[in-house]
């Protein structure tokens, strides 16, 4: 996991295998590792000065992701801008 979280700060054209934009959730990414024949997705977007901002992380059993999570991940999104602008 680590090594894909490097190569998401340090490349600039990271693979698509490695990071994909979630569609229609406005600047949401999720990070695709797989460890031991298991898969795991975090959720995380990127702010100012490319500064990654992780949010929640599951194992992924389904060909699709899960819509809880996905609205999950938007929920802490905004309560990070939240806190932030207190």
């Amino acid at each position: 996991m680590n090594w894909v979280i490097g190569l998401i700060t340090t490349t600039a054209r990271v693979p698509i295998l490695f990071l994909k934009n979630v569609s229609g959730a406005n600047g949401l990414f999720e990070i695709r590792v797989e460890l031991g024949g298991n898969i795991f997705r975090i959720f995380c977007f990127f702010e100012a000065d490319n500064k990654l901002i992780i949010l929640n992380a599951f194992q992924k059993k389904t060909m699709k992701l899960p819509k809880q999570e996905i609205e999950k991940a938007k929920r802490l999104k905004n309560e990070y801008y939240e806190e932030k602008g207190k």
